[in-house]
């Protein structure tokens, strides 16, 4: 009886064996028609970009996550997950419990979600280090390629995040870093200690709606730059806003700065405002490397001594809609070599064409430049284009050396004295950007002594009134100084 049993049992599991295969077969079958192969099929993510933006105080490891959504009605595979740099950048992924620097095959099921843990290793006391760390975790799924920005910051820094400036001082204690831009408000004042050093990231621009006051020295300048370190772009123009003073910025003032690498370096006034134009003035000061302009107004007040305004695609000075201006002691220089430069290094107006849509206009009341340098690589240097009917134009060149077109009428009393048309400067050398003057220079000697008198020493802080006369520009040659270029 038992044998029966036993037989009856092995020929009931032997049937049943093609039943489970066939089961078996058919659940495989649906697993896979789970997985969604189409190529429109995308992931989407919690950030598009993921900021480390802790400030780091020594060497140090941090660790950010995000999500990864699979929004569709079937499973999904990620065929792989890696990070772009992986060697070089300092970030480390960690994927739904599996490291490495690549992921690959990773099913998430239909609406349901993962994360992802990122860990950035950097030693923010390394000073020749990128300013700002930039990587990205790329994700490849059914042949699409979507990618997660990796943002960290290379240096111990004061991060200013799209921030509204209250009332403060910024100290020299480690360097600050203007990210997505930053507003000093209405009836407030930043101050900026001697030595700092600020920082702008791609696109970020420095709008002053109060009061900034620059308090650089000629040992410890303030420097207003872009936060790409890297040699190669040292002298790169471009890579971020500017400062922008808004109307009704009043009070503000500028000494001994650095501001490069900009689209403007400083610009001053806005349209449709109903508060005055900013006024700023400004010492001792060196603004190159602009795409557009190295200062640019509309209807401001400017009073600037002892300052370069060099090399930009377009003007090193654009003073339109009237205002009042005084340059004393300055060089205007522009040898622009990044592209053809169609405008003149110095353009004054009483007016603004905006788009040919609005016509703004208004006086120019005071353009005066005395014992300055006007030059660069066109023909023409000097822009003077009025209005009729505008407004006032008045100005004043005084002891200057203007690149100017011959028919400039620099014989008239009213708007020239003592002018120098068209020599070579002298600059130790343009293509260095080195501004100062050489031995043999045409500006030496060649400025009046009264307006000397206004601003006795030079940007480097070294006497005007000691030799045979002033020279004209920023720099004094001071022959007698055994370490002087």
């Amino acid at each position: 009886m038992f044998i029966l049993r036993l037989s009856i049992l092995s020929r009931v599991f032997i049937s049943f064996i093609p039943l489970m295969v066939m089961l078996w077969l058919v659940m495989s079958g649906c697993q896979k028609e789970r997985i969604l192969t189409g190529v429109d099929i995308q992931l989407s993510f919690s950030v598009d970009t993921l900021m480390f933006d802790t400030v780091f105080t020594s060497i140090g490891t941090v660790t950010r996550e995000f999500k990864v959504y699979n929004t569709h009605s079937g499973d999904v595979m990620i065929h792989s997950i890696r990070i772009a740099n992986a060697s070089g950048s300092g970030f480390r992924l960690n994927a739904d419990g599996r490291q490495g620097p690549v992921i690959e095959n990773l099913i998430i099921g239909a609406h349901d979600s993962i994360y992802i843990f990122v860990e950035a290793t950097i030693d923010p006391l390394n000073q020749n280090s990128p300013m700002v760390i930039q990587d990205s975790i790329v994700f490849i799924t059914n042949g699409n390629i979507q990618d997660v920005d990796l943002l960290a910051w290379g240096q111990d820094v004061h991060l200013i995040n799209g921030a509204i400036i209250s009332s403060q001082t910024w100290a020299n204690d480690k360097p600050y870093l203007v990210y997505n831009s930053m507003l000093v408000d209405t009836n407030q004042v930043l101050n900026v200690d001697p030595g700092v050093t600020i920082y702008f990231h791609r696109g970020s621009t420095c709008y002053i709606s109060g009061t900034l006051r620059v308090n650089g020295t000629l040992e410890q300048p303030v420097t207003f730059t872009g936060d790409r370190l890297e040699r190669l772009y040292k002298d790169i123009p471009g890579q971020w806003g500017g400062l922008y003073f808004l109307n009704g910025s009043t009070a503000n003032f500028m000494r001994h700065a650095l501001i490069t690498n900009a689209t403007t370096g400083i610009h001053l006034g806005n349209f449709y405002a109903t508060d005055p134009p900013p006024d700023l003035v400004i010492e001792n000061t060196i603004v190159q490397h602009m795409t557009f302009a190295a200062l640019s107004s509309i209807g401001a007040t400017i009073d600037a001594h002892n300052c370069v305004f060099a090399d930009c695609g377009y003007f090193t000075s654009y003073l339109t809609t009237g205002g009042s201006y005084g340059f004393t002691h300055c060089t205007f220089a522009n040898y622009w070599n990044w592209s053809q430069r169609i405008s003149p290094t110095l353009l004054l107006t009483n007016y603004y064409n905006f788009n040919d849509t609005a016509l703004f206009t208004g006086d120019l009341v005071r353009a005066d430049f005395g014992n300055c340098i006007i030059h660069g690589n066109r023909e023409n240097e000097v822009g003077l284009n009025a209005l009729d009917g505008a407004g006032d134009f008045k100005y004043f060149f005084d002891h200057c050396l203007l690149k100017a077109d011959t028919n400039l009428q620099t014989d008239d009393p009213l708007f020239f004295n003592n002018p120098f048309l068209n020599a070579d400067p002298g600059f130790i050398s343009i293509y260095d950007f080195i501004f100062e003057l050489d031995t043999l220079a045409f500006s030496k000697d060649r400025g009046s002594e009264s307006i000397a008198n206004t601003v006795p020493f030079d940007l480097l802080e070294q006497s005007r009134l000691n030799d045979d006369g002033p020279d004209l520009g920023a720099y004094e040659r001071i022959e007698i100084n055994p370490g002087y270029r």
